[in-house]
């Protein structure tokens, strides 16, 4: 039998030190190397270091490979196994093939954390803050990736998971999710967030009968990662930054977790990661 296997879905963060976000706001790629190698690659490269040092075959998601090198060949470095696969969440067919090549060459999720984003929206200037300025081109990714993309991730992994009668389906979201408020500049358009929560809820109660945790985790606070660590706002008050390892915990907590006391859904707070249920 072989190891088990976990993905992650949107494993590159835009964060990272070459990331769109970094270059968008610092223009100019940051030394990665002076980032611990927990926070170096944002929340999907937390998890998937954990989960490989768990001894998980270790699946990493992104819409173009390059951008996952540098966390794939620290996963291995670490004595980690990892597999990099193309995967577009716009596209319905880039997903279906994504995942046949995953059951196929590697083998179904044991657990699957959800943790695609999106940036768009944050280059928009002060004076388009309002909804009624926001391009439908804007909302349409926001929508494919908070809700269509996790509806065809779920198709893809649950049956196996319910046939086997154990897995993990996990997302990672944030603040909006708990509540709407405006739109600030610098932010993408988040409150199809709230829909990825009821999904949670849904799949909660359709699934755990049979055996399958689904839990979503928030994460209600600046992300360290070497573009965020790099504005102003963190550097003045660095202890209102969630640390990368923090949140990966919290996905290695619920995965292994006793079915008898299946937490569905916790939020993590800018205070050295403290967890609330």
């Amino acid at each position: 039998m072989g190891k088990p296997v976990a993905v992650i879905v949107g494993a590159t963060s835009k964060w990272r030190s070459d990331g769109f976000m970094t270059q968008l706001l610092h223009g100019r790629e940051l030394d990665g190397n002076e980032v611990p190698e927990g926070i170096r690659f944002g929340v999907g490269g937390a998890t998937a270091q954990r989960f490989a040092a768990e001894g998980h075959e270790v699946v990493l998601t992104t819409r173009t490979a390059a951008n996952a090198d540098g966390l794939a060949d620290l996963i291995r470095s670490q004595g980690g196994t990892c597999h990099v696969v193309e995967m577009d969440l716009a596209s319905d067919a880039s997903i279906a093939d994504g995942f046949t090549k995953i059951r196929t060459d590697i083998g179904d999720a044991d657990a699957l954390i959800y943790n695609a984003g999106y940036p768009n929206g944050r280059e928009l200037p002060k004076e388009m803050e309002l909804l009624e300025n926001m391009p439908v081109e804007i909302f349409d990714v926001a929508m494919t990736v908070s809700c269509r993309g996790p509806f065809l991730v779920a198709k893809e992994v649950l049956p196996a998971m319910r046939k086997r009668g154990s897995g993990s389906f996990m997302f990672s979201n944030n603040n909006f999710s708990l509540r709407g408020r405006k739109r600030n500049t610098g932010e993408s358009l988040y409150y199809p967030r709230g829909m990825m929560r009821t999904l949670v809820q849904v799949l909660t109660e359709e699934y755990s009968e049979f055996g399958v945790h689904v839990a979503n985790v928030i994460m209600d606070g600046l992300i360290d990662s070497p573009g965020t660590r790099a504005l102003p706002v963190a550097q003045k008050n660095p202890d209102l930054v969630l640390d990368p390892t923090k949140i990966a915990d919290a996905f290695w907590y619920l995965h292994t977790q006793d079915r008898s006391v299946w937490t569905h859904e916790i939020q993590l707070t800018p205070f050295a990661g403290k967890v609330s249920v």
